[in-house]
């Protein structure tokens, strides 16, 4: 039960920091990069934090509520990145450029 606390604190923190990244950072890339890294990251501990928590029941109700944890785990995992990636391409596409861009791969590419 600890060990559910402890992920679920070490989530929090994680979900915390992208906040702050979305506050702090100076453009939409590294916003975005800041925000998705960290929630995703977050957001695993606090899954794997309910799916400790779930199996310290043994029972049905609580095998099925880590079944549901996991599979809304993968769907995180495969959807945040692709959801920050679709935005970034889109910001590029519409013109905004980053601030500290040094190689811009997308604009060699169009040439």
């Amino acid at each position: 039960m600890i060990l559910a606390y402890i992920l679920l604190g070490i989530g929090m923190v994680f979900q915390t920091l992208g906040s702050l990244a979305l506050h702090r950072f100076p453009d939409v890339y590294t916003r975005l990069h800041g925000a998705t890294k960290c929630t995703t990251f977050g957001s695993i501990f606090i899954y794997l934090g309910v799916i400790v928590y779930a199996i310290s029941f043994e029972d049905s109700l609580g095998i099925q509520l880590a079944i549901h944890t996991i599979v809304a785990m993968i769907l995180i995992l495969i959807t945040n990145p692709t959801g920050a990636h679709a935005i970034a391409r889109a910001a590029h596409k519409s013109g905004v450029m980053p601030k500290f861009a040094v190689v811009d791969r997308l604009k060699e590419e169009r040439r």
